[in-house]
């Protein structure tokens, strides 16, 4: 479903706070699997979801997507192949919205457009539908502006619009890092349904050991700019946060220092 080949990208090229972010990255996602990607900050987790969305253009490499070599697409042209969640609940919705129409946005997203709008008593009851799963009472709620709604909520709804047209790849960019942990928890529950009962291949980027060990069924880890480790299957099954902490050591030669990670791996 996805391959990045021989990926590199250098930030600030020619001045004193040049920066190679990754350098020669090979990966290949099969369809329908979930990766969940771990490292400490500057480690390129971010910088390699942002590459694959065109938000950066890569320097060099290819990046091909069910088979389109996406390498030169634009961020809107890559949109109608990827779905996205972000870790900041604001974005992916339009505050000033109702939840219909924002739901009928992303419903819409790769079709033809016209220049009549509104919201079809079809596409009603279909949103109906797929608010009831997420069982958090917006079903009732069509017509409430996005930005009355609580950060837990809108981030589940932002979910829900990025697989409402099933994407050819789901990307997760630490979504659930600006909730509180009983929110963040139902957040992660209700992406791990949709995710396998829709078979989306998924990139999910973490700072949390447990939720990368806890879901999905291949852990990634990064290290300035490399992976270090690619579990899967049974191996990511038997994982704890120790291993993953002691395989890190192996790896790099020195402990895990980032507070980020080391925090949140008892949460």
């Amino acid at each position: 479903m996805l391959k990045i080949e021989n990926v590199s990208k250098t930030f600030n090229l020619g001045t004193v706070n040049e920066k190679k972010i990754l350098d020669n990255l090979n990966l290949e996602l099969n369809e329908g699997d979930f990766v969940t990607i771990i490292g400490g900050n500057g480690a390129g987790k971010s910088t390699v979801l942002n590459l694959i969305a065109g938000v950066f253009p890569i320097d060099s490499g290819r990046i091909i997507l069910d088979g389109i070599d996406v390498s030169l697409y634009a961020e809107h042209k890559r949109s109608r192949l990827i779905g996205r969640v972000f870790q900041d609940p604001m974005m992916g919705t339009a505050a000033d919205m109702e939840i219909a129409e924002n739901l009928a946005m992303a419903n819409r997203r790769g079709k033809k457009r016209s220049i009549k709008w509104g919201v079809t008593k079809g596409e009603k009851e279909f949103f109906i539908e797929k608010l009831r799963t997420l069982e958090l009472g917006l079903e009732t709620r069509l017509h409430t502006k996005v930005g009355l709604l609580s950060g837990g909520q809108r981030q589940a709804l932002t979910l829900l619009m990025a697989t409402l047209q099933r994407p050819n790849l789901l990307l997760l960019d630490e979504h659930t890092a600006a909730l509180d942990p009983k929110t963040a928890k139902k957040v992660l529950e209700l992406t791990n349904e949709i995710v396998i009962s829709q078979n989306i291949t998924t990139f999910m980027v973490t700072h949390n050991m447990r939720d990368a060990i806890n879901y999905g069924n291949r852990l990634i880890m990064m290290h300035e700019g490399k992976i270090i480790f690619d579990i899967r299957g049974e191996e990511k099954q038997k994982l704890t946060i120790k291993d993953l902490l002691e395989m890190f050591e192996n790896a790099v030669g020195e402990e895990m220092n980032d507070d980020a990670v080391l925090l949140a791996k008892n949460n």
